[in-house]
């Protein structure tokens, strides 16, 4: 009995159709990347298991796919570890590669191995795939599409506003307009688990502080509370669910509540240059918005941290993201080499292009003309001007099979093909080529060089 196809779940075949959509995403974004100065590279699917572990926190460490070590590798296990029953333990014996949870951490790999190729400050950019054992929802896939561009090798607070700038140039050539460009700082964060007592609790403090717009402040204080953060602490922290205003007047709230802590005036000081910067340089299409609850849970960020949110007609998580990173390199033995990076969710921009139709009308165009098939001679000179009109940048094909003429013109029509080529024993005789205008229905007797000239015209 034959099996029945399916895929894992979180994953998906895509369309010719969805392809083109996808395409013209990634060269909007490629585009814009090259624009601004970075590179491209390319890392492996996978990576191991020492590269991954241990850079995202507890809770990214749970989403990795490990992969099984080849061969039989039971037989390594000792008994006594393989009746624990303890999954950490043996997943140690049992595994040591796994797919990459995104790109930034492979990026730092990548620094570190190759550092003595590179220049420094370093701009590169990578559009490829990463894979993630998260629920799957609307928006969010096990295996999706990262396109991310980070500068490495600079401190500089210019790298974090030229980041802005190329966010809003993405979007604006995408036609999405009304894009919010959420920013906080980590040092902001540190500042406050500071004021209010908690610095040895800053990774769960900031864990579920990112949570407010899923949870809501009662289960932010709740997941606080679990996490061992005081009733106190949480009480002192008010304040910040309570801002309002404009990024100016948040800021100076802040700053009242940071007066006694140094890295989170700092961290104050970082934000209001990069505010002031972009006061100067107008964003045509994105707003940036200043969010004191923006935490993103990234162990590895330690500056101004970015998320950005589609149009408020769209119910859609971030559609990008990223930050600063002072050391991320240090973890593999390249110290003081700061970092900033962000990030493009192709998926879900592709949803919210498709939900606002923004997508332009020509993308999904695909053969051009079809030449039908009479049999062999016809075919031969068919596919001598076929050849000449590819050339000439025409998306072209003959039918492979001299089938009947009726379901040639079917194909044609399901294919949304706007012109057909008849090319029989009379045309042949006469050294020209019957051209039709599948939907006004219209033909015309032509021969090769008067049909690149009609066809020049209408496709230019």
């Amino acid at each position: 009995m034959a099996q029945k196809p399916g895929l894992p779940k979180g994953t998906r075949d895509f369309s010719p159709e969805e392809v083109a959509k996808r395409n013209y995403i990634i060269q909007q974004i490629s585009h814009h990347f090259s624009n601004f100065g970075f590179q491209p590279i390319e890392t492996p699917s996978f990576e191991n298991n020492s590269t991954l572990l241990g850079k995202y926190g507890e809770e990214g460490d749970r989403l990795i796919f490990k992969i099984l070590n080849s061969g039989d590798f039971l037989s390594k296990v000792k008994d006594e570890t393989y009746q624990s029953k303890n999954s950490n333990t043996i997943a140690h014996k049992i595994t040591e590669k796994s797919l990459r949870y995104d790109l930034t951490v492979p990026f730092a790999r990548y620094v570190v191995q190759h550092q003595n190729e590179i220049d420094f400050p370093f701009k590169r950019y990578q559009i490829q795939n990463v894979y993630r054992a998260d629920r799957p929802q609307k928006g969010r896939f096990r295996e999706f599409t990262q396109c991310d561009a980070d500068v490495i090798g600079s401190k500089s607070l210019w790298q974090e506003v030229e980041f802005i700038q190329l966010y809003d140039a993405v979007f604006s050539s995408l036609n999405l307009k009304g894009v919010e460009i959420n920013i906080n700082n980590r040092k902001v964060l540190s500042g406050l688990a500071e004021v209010i007592g908690e610095t040895d609790k800053l990774i769960d403090f900031t864990v579920a502080l990112d949570k407010l717009d899923k949870i809501g402040r009662a289960g932010v204080e709740k997941e606080m509370l679990e996490k061992g953060i005081s009733q106190e602490a949480i009480v002192k922290l008010a304040p910040v669910f309570q801002f309002s205003g404009d990024f100016e007047h948040q800021l100076q709230e802040l700053s009242q509540l940071l007066s006694d802590s140094a890295i989170g005036l700092q961290g104050i000081e970082e934000l209001q240059f990069i505010s002031k910067c972009i006061q100067k340089m107008p964003l045509a299409t994105a707003k940036l918005k200043l969010n004191i609850t923006l935490a993103r849970g990234l162990n590895y960020y330690t500056g101004c941290i970015f998320e950005v949110s589609a149009p408020s007609e769209v119910k859609m998580g971030s559609i990008g993201g990223g930050g600063r990173y002072d050391d991320l390199t240090g973890i593999f033995g390249l110290k003081d080499m700061s970092g900033v990076g962000v990030s493009f969710g192709l998926d879900r921009i592709y949803l919210v292009l498709e939900e606002l139709d923004l997508f332009p009308k020509t993308i999904t165009e695909g053969t051009q003309i079809l030449f039908i098939n009479f049999g062999e001679k016809e075919a031969l000179y068919a596919l001598k001007a076929v050849s000449q009109l590819r050339k000439k940048g025409f998306s072209v094909d003959l039918y492979p099979d001299a089938a009947k003429m009726k379901k040639q013109m079917n194909f044609a029509n399901k294919r949304n093909i706007p012109y057909v080529i008849l090319a029989g024993e009379a045309e042949i005789q006469k050294e020209v080529f019957t051209l039709k205008n599948m939907k006004s229905r219209e033909q015309f007797e032509l021969n090769l060089a008067q049909i690149s000239q009609r066809l020049q015209d209408k496709f230019a």
